[in-house]
């Protein structure tokens, strides 16, 4: 029995470690995956995923004014907004792929993958964005087939460093959103915000103070393509 006991816990160790893995915004099997930049710039990227919905689009798109940010879209939100998408490109910002139906990818088939993510970049492609085309793990969860796929295609795994969503007591706070990101905002840093959905106007209420606030303290906003560029890791 003791024995017994002992395979069950080692293998749900290893169940929860493989777990806690799959989803490490600083790791993966293969490729390259981002969560901030080192540079001695004072510059930052302001990152949104899911989305896009029409109901959403002004209020965002006001809150940031000149300021351009980078959008990890969803397949499905595109096919439904289409001209969303191409509102975003007009106003400069940067368009990513964040899988067309947002599934946790792993555990899938290799074509499974790959539709779900080479779909998303004809959309946005077709909504006018002709740079390079990043990308974002819904969720953050990966494991082999995911990172497999990326490194063959020389896709970088677009992640973050600050994530105020991340805890329930500041999500629905615009005020503990903004003082989040304002604390922990350092050179290079990644910030995740989800403004796009019914439910989330504290969210996009948080978009203007935190980019007054970052400015205020000297910080410049950037694509992650850019910042990616500021890097002192070469082609990262």
């Amino acid at each position: 029995m003791k024995r017994i006991a002992l395979i069950l816990a080692i293998a749900l160790a290893a169940l929860y470690g493989t777990y806690r893995y799959s989803k490490s915004r600083t790791h993966q099997l293969f490729g390259t995956i981002v969560d901030r930049v080192e540079t001695e710039k004072k510059v930052v990227a302001l990152t949104f995923d899911d989305g896009p919905t029409a109901y959403a689009v002004d209020e965002i798109l006001s809150a940031l004014g000149p300021t351009r940010a980078t959008f990890f879209l969803t397949g499905f939100g595109m096919h439904d907004s289409p001209a969303v998408a191409a509102r975003l490109v007009a106003a400069g910002n940067e368009i990513g792929n964040h899988t067309f139906h947002h599934d946790r990818l792993v555990l899938k088939s290799p074509s499974y993958i790959a539709e779900e993510i080479e779909s998303v970049d004809r959309l946005i492609r077709a909504a006018g964005w002709n740079g390079p085309t990043l990308f974002r793990a819904p969720f953050c969860k990966k494991l082999v087939g995911l990172p497999w796929y990326l490194s063959r295609h020389d896709r970088i795994d677009v992640t973050w460093d600050i994530d105020p969503e991340s805890d329930p007591e500041i999500d629905h706070h615009t005020d503990r959103i903004v003082d989040f990101v304002l604390a922990r905002a350092r050179p290079g840093s990644i910030i995740l915000l989800h403004p796009w959905y019914h439910g989330r106007e504290p969210t996009r209420d948080a978009i203007a103070p935190i980019i007054a606030g970052l400015r205020a303290r000297g910080y410049d906003f950037v694509t992650v393509s850019e910042l990616l560029k500021a890097s002192r890791r070469g082609d990262e």
